[in-house]
């Protein structure tokens, strides 16, 4: 085993990585860009080392200074994490000539499988099934746009050395190509410095389903079972569980054995994923198609650990220091059911527009590490309360990972612990997942690429938490602050208590941006009462720990969490959350004034072009800008009919979140 090694790579999998080189004695050392300086995988390592600046290709991409890195700290292996320099042939080729080990496949098997044209050109040899499409070396749009037609529509366009969904579109239509092809052009040259794409047709109702094998260096190849991951939004997963829902054990011997197989061809060692996409047929059977092969850990095996009782990090550190794998493929066993919730700061109610900011609350259910458990989740993350997410890098927080005896006990779990998760500061799909996971269809496993968008009323239409029930948690806030929930005699209170009549205190707050009048009232009998307008609803309030309380309102009983940050309070309850704010009514009283002609940037990034120019005629939602945050490329549309009076910035130029990209003068 090493007794040093290097973590090349950031978050959560940095931190992963740390923790299962600790627990087996292995010292470690990170690295981080300018912006990464006081993350947590910088404090879960023993080392550290800085790298460059905040963008990747400054910092994290810089695999001459990576090497150098670990030659300067005396590391004997280096751990690619997942994206970045995970499959880089060039990297893992200049680790192996430092006499320093990548802990993978080797640069061969990454050749062979980093292009996912040339994968499938081996692939088709070997008699693997396909997807129509061309995957060829010819990338002339008009050429491009002739085989779509001869493939026929819809068509999806996908980054031939890509992954995570970027550089990635689905079209339906000719006339829709070029605009697709340029951008997932661009997209994939930002993302992986290469901007080839192939064409293949896009399978009606798909899912997406892989295999997760390991090789060693003395022959052995084995697979650990599958992973459905076809919950995705803007094609990056969002839900991922093993074992595959309806997947027979003829089917799943047929994949793991084809997946075995294509590992082998490339003489693969390490942890790699043999991805499917399978549609189901007439009679209930499920036909797949060879996809790609990443030759890394991917984001989601934290099911597979959960399912089998493995540390694939364990294997991967104990392959490539030369032992043969711990299991023969009789020997692995699987067990009950898991499911991965990838937690974003994003907001799904706008597109899933990325969000950043510093996580000023950041509280997780009860979980364990690694091991599988009978009732607590796995919390895998790269952030802690107070940490900023930086617009520089992937939006994901953490992963949250339940087990259970079969799915629906697995389905149960993950919707409490989401129920626990209580994030502020910014925007996170945590509510989102929990209506996704409670919806009907994935409750009954129909699942399919596009399930977001099938259900798209029952995942964004949700109720907002009742005005009334936000306010009261607010009340409960302000008690304990004053202490008037503690056990104190009236004279030794700070709630204002009188002897005689009614003490009101005014409550000026906005829910869900709406201005919410409202009082709390101390009567003199020692009651309370909750005003909401014109309706007064008797109130009581206990305590159940820090941050939570007992509330009854109305003879209605609720649990509630309450995090107050500057005049901005969070209210948790059990099916829905509201931010509160204390609101100055003068402060608002222009609101609105002159604001329909601004387009605002939503979040801080990189202007990738316009569509429009000075003086251009514009009709409200079309579109007019493209920004790239976060690796992914995001269009704004104008807020209303107007004629474009001033672009404010250039293409290539950084913004602020809410700088002002163009302005609108209204239509003569």
């Amino acid at each position: 085993m090493f007794k040093k090694i290097l973590i090349a790579n950031r978050g959560e999998i940095a931190c992963r990585v740390a923790a299962t080189a600790r627990r087996l004695g292995v010292r470690t050392v990170a690295v981080y860009s300018d912006a990464d300086a006081q993350s947590r995988h910088v404090r879960a390592c023993d080392e550290a080392v800085h790298v460059g600046g905040n963008a990747p290709r400054d910092s994290y991409l810089q695999w001459q200074r990576i090497i150098a890195a670990a030659q300067a700290t005396g590391a004997q292996a280096i751990h690619p994490g997942y994206g970045f320099l995970s499959e880089n042939e060039e990297f893992a080729r200049a680790c192996d000539a430092a006499g320093i080990v990548f802990i993978g496949p080797p640069a061969s098997a990454i050749a062979a499988m980093g292009s996912k044209s040339a994968a499938k050109a081996l692939m088709e040899k070997a008699g693997v099934p396909l997807v129509p499409g061309y995957h060829g070396d010819n990338n002339e749009p008009a050429f491009l746009a002739g085989q779509a037609a001869r493939i026929g529509y819809p068509v999806l366009i996908k980054a031939s050395a890509g992954g995570g969904g970027k550089g990635m579109r689905r079209v339906d239509k000719a006339a829709d190509f070029e605009a697709a092809l340029a951008s997932c052009q661009r997209e994939a040259q930002a993302s992986f410095g290469n901007a080839h794409v192939l064409v293949e047709r896009y399978v009606l109702r798909p899912r997406h389903i892989e295999i997760q094998v390991f090789g060693d260096t003395h022959g052995h190849v084995i697979h650990l079972g599958e992973r459905d991951c076809s919950v995705q939004r803007r094609h990056q997963k969002v839900l991922e569980e093993s074992p595959a829902p309806g997947l027979s054990a003829a089917r799943r011997a047929e994949l793991g054995a084809a997946a075995v197989a294509a590992a082998r061809a490339v003489g693969y060692v390490g942890a790699g994923t043999v991805e499917f996409v399978a549609e189901e047929l007439d009679d209930g059977d499920i036909r797949a198609y060879f996809m790609e092969m990443n030759t890394r850990l991917q984001v989601e095996h934290p099911v597979t650990e959960a399912v089998t009782g493995l540390d694939l990090v364990e294997w991967q550190l104990r392959v490539a220091s030369g032992e043969p794998l711990p299991l023969a493929q009789a020997e692995v066993a699987m067990q009950g059911h898991a499911i991965e919730a990838r937690i974003c700061a994003e907001n799904p109610d706008a597109n899933f527009l990325p969000a950043t900011g510093k996580l000023q609350v950041a509280r997780w259910p009860a979980h364990v590490s690694f091991t599988r458990s009978e009732s607590l989740a796995r919390v895998d993350s790269g952030f802690g309360e107070g940490d900023a997410v930086s617009p520089h890098y992937d939006s994901m927080i953490a992963k949250l990972i339940v087990w259970g005896a079969d799915r629906a006990q697995a389905l149960a779990r993950l919707d409490a612990a989401l129920r626990d998760t209580h994030l502020m500061g910014l925007h996170t799909n945590v509510a989102f997942l929990r209506r996704v996971v409670g919806s009907t269809a994935f409750a009954t496993a129909d699942l399919d690429t596009a399930l977001i968008e099938r259900e798209h009323a029952a995942l964004f239409e949700a109720p907002p938490l009742a005005p009334e029930i936000a306010a009261a948690g607010v009340a409960a806030q302000v008690l304990a602050a004053e202490g008037a929930l503690e056990d104190a005699d009236p004279w030794s209170r700070r709630d204002g208590w009188r002897l005689f009549g009614t003490a009101e205190r005014p409550l000026d707050l906005a829910v869900h941006g709406q201005p919410l009048p409202a009082a709390l009232q101390r009567q003199h009998g020692g009651g309370l009462a909750l005003r909401v307008g014109s309706q007064v609803w008797p109130l009581a309030v206990q305590t159940l720990g820090a941050s939570r309380f007992d509330i009854t309102l109305g003879g209605a009983r609720h649990t509630l969490a309450v995090y107050a940050r500057g005049e901005t309070i969070a209210v948790f309850a059990e099916h829905a959350s509201a931010l509160v704010s204390d609101i100055d009514p003068l402060a608002h009283a222009g609101d609105g004034a002159g604001e329909g002609g601004r387009l605002a940037a939503p979040m801080p990034g990189k202007v990738v072009s316009f569509f429009v120019a000075a003086g251009a005629s514009v009709q409200r939602g079309q579109a007019v800008a493209v920004m790239e945050a976060m690796k992914m490329e995001h269009t704004l549309h104008a807020p209303r009919d107007g004629v474009v009076a001033e672009l404010r910035y250039a293409v290539g130029d950084l913004v602020a979140e809410g700088d002002e990209l163009l302005r609108l003068a209204p239509l003569a």
